[in-house]
């Protein structure tokens, strides 16, 4: 029986997992911490990138690979929407300037 869990347990620990995560937007904690970092103002890229190996504790490229997922995700729409649309326009706006970009013809390389 020790193994088991009561009903009351669920109540002292705040809910089965399915209503906390509800509850939540269906992110997890690394998941909306991610988004409250890439919310507040940075200035200096290099420090950025320091903050984000000190406070979350990941590299650079983990930290916008998780982010780049987040953007796409209709849990972190509902979690933050302001951010998420502002995310998506940036995200637009890179691939547009990207796809603006020709390379010239009938010029040698060399």
């Amino acid at each position: 029986m020790d193994a088991e869990r009561r009903p009351d347990d669920a109540d002292r620990e705040g809910g089965s997992r399915p209503e906390r995560v509800a509850a939540t937007g269906g992110l997890d904690a690394r998941q909306r911490d991610i988004l409250a970092f890439e919310g507040r103002s940075w200035r200096d890229p290099a420090r950025k990138a320091d903050a984000i190996r000190e406070e979350l504790g990941m590299s650079a490229a983990r930290y916008y690979r998780l982010l780049g997922a987040l953007v796409d995700s209709p849990d972190a729409l509902r979690h933050d929407p302001m951010l998420v649309k502002r995310l998506q326009r940036q995200r637009e706006a890179r691939a547009d300037a990207r796809a603006r970009r020709t390379i010239p013809h009938g010029h040698p390389l060399a």
